[in-house]
């Protein structure tokens, strides 16, 4: 069984498989990572269902964000149960030859979490600034 410290950390294991996915430029890597039916919500944007959120960041990926790399501070992990888990934090891109994500680019980040056959997955992202 485990133990209270690897339930609350185990959830974020699939996000920084996503962080991976990305440094990588691989969206099919990070879409492996959503549920069929994720959604993901930023400023100006909507995508609704994996195959959305591929086509998106198949073409940031091949544009504006290739060979960026995702940052990100988490501020809490609120677990439901045993298969769902809210992540709050605050996220940023670093574009090529960046050292810092400007204040301007931060974004408040929310993720929704399930575990499906044990194996967590992204159901649902939500970004906006944080102010």
């Amino acid at each position: 069984m485990p133990t209270p410290t690897e339930i609350k950390t185990d959830p974020l294991t699939v996000l920084h498989e996503m962080y991976a996915a990305w440094e990588a430029n691989d969206a099919d890597a990070l879409v492996a990572l959503y549920t069929a039916d994720a959604t993901v919500v930023r400023p100006g944007s909507f995508n609704d269902g994996r195959e959305e959120v591929r086509t998106s960041m198949a073409a940031a990926f091949a544009g504006p964000m290739k060979n960026s790399r995702p940052i990100d501070t988490t501020h809490s992990v609120r677990l439901y149960g045993e298969d769902t888990a809210i992540v709050i934090g605050v996220a940023g891109v670093l574009l090529a030859g960046e050292s810092e994500v400007p204040a301007d680019r931060l974004r408040r980040a929310t993720w929704t979490l399930v575990r499906e056959d044990g194996q967590w997955l992204i159901a649902a992202y939500h970004n906006c600034e944080t102010s």
